[in-house]
């Protein structure tokens, strides 16, 4: 049985992906999944964050596999910022259909952890794929 912990915005917090202060945010919450060592969420998105022909805009993509990966410091409880981020598009992500986005630690190297994040639909299509390395800026406070 895999121990979850619920990470929701915080109202304290601006961030526009998963803070709760932002008026215009998405207010993204996600699953910590601490025995797999991967964070989970599952959204539906909606037309405000379309893009071409329908689908999620590309920049919308980035930034959930973004939130994703970054969540995984939860599990250190350090502070590591995004320093490089590639997406490789595999499918259009869908508006209206619930999505999966998941991320995971692949290794790490003195302050550098490199990151992976997914994108599936429901039927477990793999839509889009995220590789980003973090550099760790200090520890979360007590």
């Amino acid at each position: 049985m895999s121990e979850i912990i619920r990470l929701e915005p915080k109202a304290a917090n601006n961030c526009f992906g998963c803070g709760g202060a932002n008026e215009s945010g998405m207010h993204l919450a996600f699953d910590l999944h601490l025995n797999e060592r991967k964070t989970r969420g599952k959204f539906v998105l909606g037309s405000r964050y379309g893009g071409g022909a329908g689908f999620a805009h590309g920049g919308i993509i980035a930034l959930l596999l973004d939130e994703a990966m970054g969540k995984i410091s939860k599990l250190s409880e350090e502070l590591a910022v995004t320093a490089e981020l590639s997406v490789e598009y595999r499918m259009p992500v869908p508006l209206t259909e619930e999505i999966l986005v998941e991320g995971w630690q692949e290794s790490e190297k003195g302050r550098n952890r490199f990151r992976i994040g997914e994108i599936h639909d429901a039927a477990g299509n793999l839509l889009a794929r995220g590789r980003g390395r973090f550099v760790v800026v200090g520890q979360r406070p007590a």
